[in-house]
């Protein structure tokens, strides 16, 4: 069974309430639990998705439904991805981060930057859809998919990017110009695939703001994710904080999203074994303390700023706290 997390679901509570209809009773009539609703780190069915966007769509008669329901989603749904993302210093990072690691979001999903299909040099395509072979396409999922995709380059572009069309591989249940409102440019319907087609230029666009480290950190971070997600989660908070230590506040809501998983999630799996956030960071930090202090001549200041502390009075109090000593006696050796 193929899975997505509920952050799929995501706008799908407040677009249902709006039309006049039930999310709960909705969500329950395809078997996903109710609180699918409310939370992004519930793994649920990707079909069940898809069911209950058709379902809503039909019941409320809004044939445009995963078009309304993108205008409520944006990166923040895609956990560690939407790190790399925000970060990558160009939209090719970007494509490529995404078509390597869309799978930590939803595992039968994929995005592609391919050649133009009508041979124009000037011109890729972003293709998206399921790679499940035998699977029906989902209209209003491919719908709401096609949208965030053209939200998120526009937001990260910070204009209109030169979308030339939008390819459907179906006949869409609302009007083509809903959707050439929504998207601003030509729609073409029954194609082989679903593409968004922009200028070759586009991929090589830089971006303003991004973090060369925090992207490389976020990419490591979902390589690990490719990994056992039900393996002890303390060793993973641990790695996790070291490599942050120094180059952003080491906080909880920081490292449960480099994880994806929800804050209170993290919590209780810590404390299920023996153990927690703050005292794990503590002794990130004692290790690293040493660390610094008995191979380097940094200035206290530095080792304070590495390990995530704001001021070097700190820092003392907490070498006394760990070792008995100063932070000098500690480099000297004279520490136990």
């Amino acid at each position: 069974m193929s899975v997505i997390r509920s952050a799929g679901l995501r706008g799908f509570r407040a677009t249902v309430a709006e039309l006049g209809g039930d999310a709960e009773e909705l969500v329950a009539a395809c078997g996903l639990p109710v609180a699918a609703l409310d939370t992004d780190d519930l793994l649920v069915p990707d079909q069940a998705v898809g069911a209950v966007l058709e379902l809503a769509a039909h019941r409320l008669d809004c044939p445009d439904l995963g078009l309304r329901m993108a205008h409520r989603q944006d990166l923040d749904m895609l956990g560690p991805l939407a790190l790399a993302i925000r970060n990558a210093t160009s939209l090719r990072a970007v494509l490529e981060c995404t078509s390597r690691y869309l799978f930590v979001h939803a595992r039968s999903l994929s995005l592609t930057m391919e050649p133009d299909p009508y041979g124009d040099r000037g011109v890729i395509a972003l293709r998206y859809g399921v790679t499940a072979p035998g699977l029906p396409t989902p209209v209003q999922g491919t719908d709401l998919g096609l949208a965030f995709v053209h939200r998120t380059i526009a937001r990260l572009t910070g204009d209109r990017y030169g979308l030339r069309s939008v390819e459907l591989p179906y006949r869409p249940p609302a009007p083509i110009r809903a959707y050439e409102e929504f998207f601003g440019a030509p729609v073409r319907i029954e194609r082989p695939a679903a593409l968004l087609r922009a200028p070759s230029s586009l991929a090589n666009r830089p971006l303003s703001g991004g973090d060369e480290n925090l992207h490389r950190l976020a990419m490591a971070f979902l390589a690990e994710q490719s990994g056992d997600a039900a393996a002890a989660i303390a060793p993973r908070v641990r790695t996790t904080l070291q490599k942050l230590l120094g180059t952003t506040a080491p906080e909880i809501d920081a490292v449960a999203r480099l994880l994806t998983v929800h804050p209170r999630t993290l919590q209780r799996r810590l404390a299920a074994e023996g153990t927690g956030f703050a005292a794990i960071l503590d002794e990130v930090r004692r290790d690293e303390a040493r660390r610094y202090l008995t191979t380097t001549d940094m200035p206290m200041s530095q080792v304070a700023s590495l390990i995530g502390l704001s001021e070097q009075s700190v820092f003392t109090r907490c070498c006394q706290r760990w070792w008995g000593a100063t932070p000098t006696a500690v480099r000297r050796g004279k520490a136990g």
